[in-house]
């Protein structure tokens, strides 16, 4: 659906992209993460059809962006981290807005405003003037307007920046309704978001691509680690992790009265024989999950060692 190949953008004699390239499958949501200044903005800019690369491709649904840049964009939905919002409008009215700025016929915009409201969650908004709408609903139209004119490729800038969090959870679904039959590419600082939302991952740092991949490919080669809880004493538990084969690290967490609760860390993912074996030392197990903040670490390795 979506190819980048080689892309490539100098800012006078500042290289803000060096060759970087992914591609993006119909029914995917992928990922976009960077620290501040890796190059996030531009390679969005440069999807959007915004900004022109300096080298590289961009290829999506079969159109070049530099053969024909108009034929591209309107495969292209763009919603920027602030909505491009008229809040004296109606809902409606700002969808028919958008449609026709978009070159799209006035039969054809009254007849996608029903599956637009349908696909942003915004049944019962339709005629809410937009500037009364809550922070996570304005959120919401922007999508709307990206989609309006049916894109193949939705790129969504910071979609949860300010939501609380059940508009979180809210803003998750909706994203995930846009993917199919389409591609979908978002950037987030919030990397739990990019786990639970996305199916793939592309890093970004200094300008280069450093990974791609599932978090599970991007997590193969460093630790693994999971979280256990069991009922007994914090320190029985520390005790036999840290002496068993497989474990390389061990964590102990603040837990309730009467539990105990540790981050382990081992080479290889063997959680199920662990686990078994600490249900054979006599550990009554309450919960065994991931941890928190296991993409922010495989993130912030992978910015390291790219620096290093």
């Amino acid at each position: 659906m979506v190819e980048v190949a080689g892309l490539t953008r100098f800012y006078g004699d500042f290289s803000a992209l060096s060759d970087v390239s992914f591609g993006i499958a119909e029914g995917e949501i992928v990922g976009l993460l960077g620290l501040n200044g890796a190059g996030k903005s531009t390679t969005l800019k440069i999807l959007a059809g915004t900004l022109t690369p300096s080298r590289g491709s961009v290829t999506i649904a079969g159109v070049d962006a530099r053969a024909n840049p108009e034929a591209l964009r309107s495969r292209i939905g763009y919603l920027p981290e602030e909505p491009p919002l008229y809040r004296d409008m109606t809902v409606t009215a700002y969808l028919r807005h958008a449609g026709r700025l978009k070159g799209m016929p006035a039969a054809r915009v009254e007849s996608r405003i029903p599956e637009v409201v349908r696909l942003a969650d915004l049944e019962g908004r339709e005629e809410q003037v937009i500037g009364t709408l809550s922070h996570g609903y304005k959120k919401r139209v922007g999508i709307a307007q990206a989609i309006i004119h049916d894109p193949k490729l939705v790129i969504l800038d910071e979609p949860i920046s300010g939501l609380d969090p059940a508009q979180i959870v809210e803003m998750r679904r909706v994203i995930r309704g846009l993917a199919t039959g389409r591609a979908v590419i978002l950037s987030s600082h919030i990397l739990g978001e990019i786990s639970q939302t996305c199916d793939r991952i592309v890093v970004i740092h200094d300008g280069k691509l450093v990974a791609q991949g599932t978090e599970a490919e991007l997590h193969q080669g460093g630790s693994h680690k999971l979280v256990v809880t069991t009922r007994g004493e914090p320190e029985r538990l520390t005790s036999w992790l840290e002496a068993h084969s497989l474990v390389t690290g061990v964590r102990r967490l603040d837990a309730e009265e009467g539990l105990a609760s540790a981050v382990v860390s081992m080479t290889t993912d063997e959680r199920e024989r662990l686990i078994a074996d600490l249900v054979g030392a006599g550990f009554a197990i309450r919960l065994v999950e991931d941890p928190e903040d296991e993409l922010e670490e495989i993130f912030l390795a992978l910015t390291k060692q790219e620096a290093t």
